[in-house]
């Protein structure tokens, strides 16, 4: 079942509607989760890296349908801190104004893909988990780098998704087990971040 400590550590909007369905529907079976894998890692090595890398200012933000979750922002700024710094495109990384005024911002939307969610938890339901059914959850991250530089902004862009399995539904295509919500989050973050974070490294403009 959804890892219930997973749940209340993580819980954007969505998830949390999602979390509490599957909990009135103890009978459907175990819920699964899946990280796309169309959608794919970008190791560090492969950026290209800056002859003379600048410090940069760090704004993160997380939202649910473009609207900004605190609670899940909270979650994950560390992690993507973490891999900005470790990028090698920043002489250093700050969540304040650095000399110079680079500012780099990174957004990750949570839009849900899948129409009538509860529609299709409540048929898993009512077949006790013989017919199972998929709730796909997109994202979106978006990344801005500005400098004194440079009058416009560049922005790159990527998408990803997360897929849950309820009832007999089995694993979906193209897709990567994963041991709980919060594990799924968590590689998803990485991956989605490192593709933004490569697009920057090769686009020319980029110092």
């Amino acid at each position: 079942m959804v890892n219930g400590l997973a749940a209340s550590r993580f819980n954007p909007r969505h998830w949390a509607r999602q979390v509490l369905l599957l909990a009135t529907l103890a009978l459907s079976g175990c819920a699964t989760h899946y990280v796309d894998s169309n959608t794919k890692e970008v190791p560090v090595a492969d950026y290209k890296k800056p002859v003379n890398a600048k410090p940069v200012q760090l704004l993160f933000e997380f939202q649910t349908r473009g609207a900004i979750n605190t609670r899940a922002t909270d979650f994950l700024k560390a992690q993507v801190s973490d891999q900005v710094k470790t990028s090698g495109l920043f002489s250093a990384v700050d969540d304040k104004p650095v000399a110079g005024g680079a500012l780099l911002s990174v957004t990750l939307n949570n839009v849900p893909l899948t129409d009538d969610l509860f529609t299709k938890g409540f048929v898993t339901g009512l077949t006790f988990g013989l017919a199972g059914s998929t709730v796909s959850d997109g994202y979106v991250c978006t990344v801005k780098y500005v400098d004194a530089g440079h009058a416009d902004p560049i922005v790159k862009m990527a998408r990803h998704a997360i897929h849950t399995t309820m009832g007999a539904s089995g694993a979906p295509p193209n897709a990567i087990k994963a041991d709980s919500v919060t594990a799924a989050i968590n590689v998803m973050t990485r991956q989605i971040v490192s593709q933004v974070l490569n697009d920057l490294a090769q686009d020319p403009a980029f110092p």
